[in-house]
């Protein structure tokens, strides 16, 4: 219990630094963010500043241990939610940063988001068969 809390502990503030990071980024260069925002969404600088706000606070949430539940399931939704601008991006070629990835490309940044949603889930606390906290004492 106390090793799958520190390794919670580590794992959120690694992932948290380049979420944070790139949420900066959002801010710092929004027009290589711009372009990928689907069409039907409209206004993508709304989106890209929204979304990279949105990675800079989830970022530090999970960093957090007192946050880290709720930031990681907020976190969960909304890599569900920012995939749309990968999908967008796969099946429209839409460059990124003047970049277009071939299909093996958008495979592996398809995997890279399954894995952080996965990670966001265990720091969610969300997996199935998960006692929640505190019945493990009303057990005993």
């Amino acid at each position: 219990m106390l090793m799958c809390m520190i390794l919670r502990n580590i794992t959120g503030f690694l992932l948290g630094i380049p979420f944070v990071w790139i949420g900066y980024d959002h801010f710092v260069r929004p027009e290589i963010f711009d372009p990928i925002v689907p069409s039907y969404l409209g206004f993508p600088r709304f989106w890209t500043l929204s979304s990279g706000a949105l990675e800079i606070l989830l970022g530090i949430g999970i960093m957090i241990p007192l946050s880290r539940r709720l930031a990681a399931r907020l976190l969960t939704l909304f890599l569900f939610c920012v995939y749309l601008a990968n999908l967008n991006m796969w099946l429209n070629d839409v460059p990124f940063n003047g970049n277009l990835l071939s299909s093996n490309g958008h495979l592996i940044r398809l995997l890279i988001q399954i894995v952080l949603i996965l990670i966001a889930f265990w720091l969610a606390e969300l997996f199935l068969g998960k006692t929640p906290r505190g019945q493990e004492e009303k057990a005993n």
